[in-house]
């Protein structure tokens, strides 16, 4: 279901933030390319990496491993395209370090993170991050951008054995935050997170790339909105009804 929000004032949002709280338990946000406009960034640093070594990358193909960790994007194209000279493993550091310093040169959030992560804070929800990136990017992009308050929880797909579309990520950021699948709201940007998410049996509102949203996976999602800008206290209300409707189904 897409979603096309009305004109809403940030007073009314926070008012109407209660209705999370009313039909879920906890609040997960993926990172790249929802909270933070980073695939520009990652498509720069494994076009320049992996194309140092032999692997013929543009941007278009870069999208063939989005929402994957980083070890398994190097892994998945030395299958590919081996090289001779560093493991995959080690490339994937480079990858990451290359990201980091592309961040802290010109990352900047997407529009409307900042809103949408403080309307859900003021719902008094649980908050986490889970993402596909290591820990050490994730916090680099928390504290630059003065968000890490604003979560009680960040778990890394770099603790898990598999990193998206398995839902290994978000069911472990539950876990931790103690609330039952089933009652997690998770905000992803890619085809890969919102398999998880679902997989996991949390809600899920898709924010897609503009080139990405014919994607049929996004129909699996249950809200697809155009971009955080659209958080407002319609889709609030959206989403505890629908999480509420399908709650009273289920007991029935």
């Amino acid at each position: 279901m897409f979603y096309a929000s009305s004109v809403t004032s940030d007073q009314e949002t926070a008012r109407f933030a209660s209705a999370l709280s009313e039909a879920f338990g906890a609040v997960i946000f993926d990172m790249d390319g929802l909270i933070i406009d980073s695939e520009p960034l990652w498509h720069e640093a494994e076009i320049s990496i992996l194309g140092g070594l032999g692997v013929p990358l543009v941007d278009a193909s870069c999208r063939k491993t989005k929402g994957m960790f980083v070890n398994e994007v190097t892994s998945y194209w030395f299958d590919r395209f081996p090289w001779s000279g560093p493991e995959p493993d080690e490339v994937a550091d480079q990858v990451v370090e290359a990201v980091m310093r592309l961040v802290v040169e010109k990352g900047t959030l997407k529009p409307g993170a900042k809103k949408a992560v403080q309307a859900c804070r003021r719902s008094g929800l649980a908050m986490a991050v889970a993402s596909s990136s290591a820990y050490r990017l994730i916090s680099l992009v928390l504290e630059k951008f003065s968000l890490h308050d604003q979560f009680d929880v960040v778990h890394s797909a770099q603790d898990e054995p598999y990193g998206k579309p398995h839902p290994g990520v978000f069911l472990t950021a539950a876990a931790k935050i103690g609330v039952p699948p089933q009652a997690c709201l998770v905000w992803e940007d890619s085809p890969a997170g919102v398999l998880a998410a679902k997989s996991a049996r949390m809600t899920c509102v898709a924010v897609p790339e503009y080139e990405e949203r014919e994607d049929r996976v996004f129909g699996v999602a249950d809200l697809v909105i155009a971009s955080l800008d659209d958080v407002d206290a319609g889709l609030f209300e959206s989403l505890a009804r629908d999480r509420n409707e399908a709650e009273a189904v289920a007991l029935r």
